[in-house]
């Protein structure tokens, strides 16, 4: 990964040998006008030939808010989960319809900083059956809700999310910090969470800011942090009682992105979609 102050490229790599494809997942961002481009390269793993470019940033998505609903179906209190969203943006909604697939919503609070955009996440799922509704303010959101998704980085890091918020019962998901300088959910609520669940373990304890903050102020993470891979297994019972706050914790991975990627292609195949590269890159042998 190569940073400077205008700008910045990183390359995460993985392999999805099941399908016989490898790929990578580009990020390039300007800081100067807050713009990333994130892109997919798929490569046939036998003959190295460039097989598809991909929109990085909507498998991304999809992959991102498919984990969270997985983490949710399995961690939140039973029956139909009241829910608030923190963030209103392209994450968010993305993770709205897939809990609601893998869970029944009894109700929906949205909250931002602007109301026109809380107005327009409201707006765009006008014609679902989902009873989505905007929020005052974050707290009042948070405090009515048994599932909090945090799908929002706050501009000067500070937490978006506070633990003193939280009614017993509570699961948290939280998708927006990934980096050590980066925060969304304050010491206090890694503290109180009986359960913290990782898609990627060794990121979020050592990578994350909001992790690096409560171990800073002397929270034991280690402990009580589990994979997500161990709660689908059955490897850890998860949820034990009705009032324990639980906290799933994601960072993402590119071997999944690249997997998401692979199963959109076979698709578009299938479909008959997708347009074909004019020209290609030769392979060389070595």
């Amino acid at each position: 990964m190569a940073r400077g102050d205008a700008s910045w490229l990183r390359t995460l790599t993985g392999v999805s040998a099941d399908n016989g494809l490898m790929g990578a997942k580009h990020i390039a961002a300007s800081m100067k006008t807050r713009q990333v481009s994130y892109l997919i390269p798929l490569f046939d793993e036998h003959t190295a030939e460039l097989v598809a470019l991909m929109d990085g940033q909507s498998i991304t998505g999809f992959r991102t808010a498919a984990t969270s609903a997985l983490a949710a179906k399995l961690l939140a209190s039973p029956g139909d989960l009241d829910v608030a969203i923190i963030g209103s943006g392209f994450e968010a909604g993305k993770h709205l319809s897939a809990i609601a697939a893998a869970r029944a919503l009894s109700s929906v609070s949205v909250w931002s900083p602007r109301e026109e955009s809380r107005s327009r996440f409201v707006a765009d799922f006008h014609d679902s059956d989902l009873p989505v509704s905007a929020a005052h303010d974050a707290e009042s959101a948070v405090a009515a809700a048994n599932l909090v998704i945090c799908a929002a980085r706050s501009r000067d890091e500070s937490p978006t999310v506070r633990g003193a918020w939280l009614r017993p019962g509570t699961t948290v998901v939280s998708v927006g910090s990934t980096l050590p300088e980066q925060h969304e959910v304050d010491v206090e609520l890694m503290d109180r969470a009986e359960l913290i669940v990782a898609d990627m373990v060794d990121e979020v304890l050592h990578d994350t800011g909001d992790a690096l903050a409560a171990k800073a102020a002397g929270v034991d993470l280690g402990s009580k942090t589990i994979s997500l891979a161990d709660l689908v297994a059955n490897r850890h019972p998860g949820r034990t009682s009705g009032d324990q706050i639980l906290l799933y914790k994601s960072v993402g991975s590119a071997v999944q992105d690249i997997a998401v990627a692979a199963m959109c292609l076979a698709e578009a195949r299938h479909r008959g979609l997708g347009v074909p590269l004019p020209i290609s890159i030769p392979t060389v042998r070595k």
